[in-house]
């Protein structure tokens, strides 16, 4: 009985192995096949486990944590953008007897002058010579005076044309004596005209025509409101002593009068004119800068078309009584393209009509042309081109004939 026992126990202990060893072998299998590269489990994996593969030594350091990008200031920013490149211009060696262009005012002047530099750069008998100073203005007479310095300037440059570019860096309070006025009021544009006119006379008193070159806008509107306040004061100083004001403003505006960043170059390109700032201006602006001085400037000097003072060419009264008119590039209209009111293109050649000759006497009875048959104007019905030929006409009866033919009927 106790054998019996034992055997009974021992058959129910025989499946609960088996298990045993089946989970255990099943373990050992998922954990090879964990352990093995990644390749697609199959039915021969019942037959034949994977192999499990030697596992590597784990690195006690622990990993290395990735650096989040880091923002950039304002400055890298700034110099992260593309710069400016000038564009490579061959200089030609300039005369020793080359006439001088003088430029005068702030950065923005200085920027014009660069311009210049590249639009006569293939004349050696023309020099731009760049006197701006970059921080100076009328606002800052302890910085930099014009109306003092710029005699000894034209003494030493001995220019043959005067440009004055200038304004960016007033948009400030003014010291008056022991006062400050603010921007823009009664005191402040009384004072600024005041030093804009002392600046502008000492330099027509030397002698050397003047040509004044209003400011752009900028990218804050109350900049802009402020440079078209200054440019009216520079219109009515040039207007005084007898110079030339260059209004550039519609250059660096969009069609709705709005400062652009972009805009048309001087071959009608659409490029960036100005920085990321808003203020300065890149080389494709510097250069449309000269673009709107080059044809008075060369009028000045004589090189382009007829000189001051030639024929067509209206030259200034000392002091004019109205404002001198703007130098603006004029529309160009398809049907007349020379804008002198002219119907025909260049080179057309004008063919007369031949005269008829005169016979003496005026005819004013019209007489219509004689019917052709077949022809497209012959409209009779039904149509005689089948009875009679195209090319002669219809005979018409004789009044003498028909007459003897009715006496003779009667």
């Amino acid at each position: 009985m106790r054998g019996r026992r034992r055997l009974t126990s021992g058959r129910h202990l025989l499946p609960v192995l088996l298990a045993a060893v089946s989970l255990t072998v099943a373990g050992v299998s998922a954990v090879a096949f964990a352990q093995e590269s990644s390749r697609p489990w199959s039915l021969r994996d019942l037959f034949a486990p994977r192999k499990p593969q030697r596992l590597l030594p784990r690195d006690p350091s622990p990993p290395a944590a990735t650096p989040r990008p880091r923002k950039k200031s304002p400055a890298q920013r700034k110099s992260a953008e593309p710069r400016d490149e000038r564009p490579e211009v061959a200089i030609l060696p300039k005369q020793p007897d080359a006439r001088t262009v003088l430029v005068v005012g702030d950065f923005i002047g200085s920027g014009l002058a660069e311009g210049l530099d590249m639009l006569f750069a293939a004349e050696s008998g023309i020099r731009i010579a760049d006197r701006s100073n970059g921080s100076s203005g009328f606002v800052r007479e302890d910085h930099f005076d014009w109306p003092g310095e710029i005699s000894a300037v034209v003494e030493a440059e001995k220019p043959a044309v005067a440009i004055v570019m200038i304004g960016a860096n007033d948009r400030q309070p003014m010291r008056i004596g022991q006062t400050s006025a603010t921007l823009r009021s009664d005191a402040w544009t009384r004072e600024y005209s005041a030093r804009a006119a002392s600046f502008a006379s000492a330099l027509s008193g030397s002698g050397v025509p003047l040509i004044w070159v209003g400011a752009p806008p900028f990218k804050s509107p109350r900049s802009s409101s402020d440079m078209l306040a200054l440019n009216e004061i520079y219109r009515r100083v040039a207007a005084d002593v007898g110079a030339e004001f260059v209004d550039v403003w519609e250059g660096f505006v969009d069609e709705n009068g709005a400062f652009s960043t972009t805009g048309a170059d001087i071959t009608g390109q659409t490029v960036r004119l100005r920085s990321g700032d808003g203020v300065n201006l890149t080389a494709a602006g510097k250069r449309k800068l000269a673009f709107y001085v080059e044809k008075m400037l060369k009028q000045r000097l004589g090189t382009g078309g007829a000189s001051p003072g030639g024929a067509g060419v209206p030259v200034a009264s000392a002091k004019p009584d109205r404002p001198a008119q703007t130098d603006r590039t004029l529309p160009i209209a398809l049907d007349d393209p020379a804008l002198d009111g002219g119907g025909e293109l260049l080179g057309a050649a004008i063919v007369q009509s031949p005269a008829r000759p005169s016979t003496g006497s005026v005819s004013t009875t019209a007489t219509a042309p004689a019917r052709v048959i077949g022809r497209a104007d012959d409209f009779s019905w039904p149509p005689l081109a089948a009875t009679a030929p195209a090319s002669s006409p219809p005979a018409t009866p004789d009044p003498a004939s028909a007459k003897q033919g009715v006496g003779a009927a009667d």
